[in-house]
């Protein structure tokens, strides 16, 4: 019977390591047993399962589905059959967007070509948005939004500050139940409510987009990354 690394595992199936550590995390994909010094030791049962989840990613299922999917609570046609319909509305927003890039191109960009661009990729994020948050959700969303309104943008602007804040306390070995760690895990909870403002529901559905499209999120929108999520979950844990 095989025992991979993780870092073997990591580069077989072209899934980074913090991946790989973000799937045990959730009971996902978890290593079978651990070396002597507590390093991850999968077997062929554990790479094959990773296999079935990395097929179902790429059909674009969720990690909760999968999780479901792969237990058996959910049969995987029903969930295929849900998940084809918003490839669907998904599809027609690209293809709208596809028409307006080609025709931007061929008449030369103009400003009312910006905008429409604009809206149009806005759609796109959107779409995904949508996954995870129910119509009751959006509408409790956007009435904060605009309850709120210059707080709301005010976090919005701290955010990457906050952010980088983190990553330099991790970088100085700062550690998490410190004063200083517990400073920063206390605005992050603070910022954090006045997106969800104490609905757990919220809550939760902001937390499973983020740590579902996590490395898309660092890349499109610059973090947080699983070093900055791990300092705070441990300063809170800590406070």
């Amino acid at each position: 019977m095989g025992q991979w690394r993780v870092g073997e595992l990591a580069a077989r199936t072209g899934v980074t390591v913090r991946t790989l550590h973000h799937y045990d995390h959730v009971g996902l994909v978890s290593p079978s047993s651990r070396s002597a010094a507590g390093h991850r030791r999968y077997s062929d049962a554990d790479v094959s399962r990773l296999y079935r989840v990395l097929a179902l990613r790429q059909l674009g299922l969720g990690l909760e589905e999968i999780g479901d999917v792969l237990a058996g609570d959910l049969p995987l046609p029903a969930v295929l059959t849900a998940h084809l319909a918003r490839v669907d509305e998904q599809v027609g927003v690209l293809q709208r967007l596809q028409s307006l890039l080609r025709s931007a191109l061929e008449r030369g960009v103009g400003p009312e070509d910006v905008l429409d661009l604009l809206r149009e990729v806005t759609t796109v994020d959107e779409t995904t948005f949508d996954r995870y948050f129910t119509p009751e959700q959006r509408e409790v969303l956007e009435e904060r939004r605009q309850a709120l309104g210059p707080a709301v943008e005010a976090a919005q602007q701290r955010w990457p500050q906050l952010i980088a804040e983190v990553e330099a306390a991790v970088a100085d070995g700062t550690d998490p139940a410190s004063a200083r760690g517990q400073e920063l895990a206390a605005e992050w909870r603070g910022l954090l409510e006045q997106f969800h403002g104490g609905d757990e529901g919220l809550r939760s559905s902001l937390f499973r987009m983020r740590e579902e499209n996590a490395e898309e999120v660092q890349a499109r929108y610059g973090g947080p990354s699983a070093t900055t999520i791990d300092f705070i979950t441990r300063a809170n844990a800590a406070g």
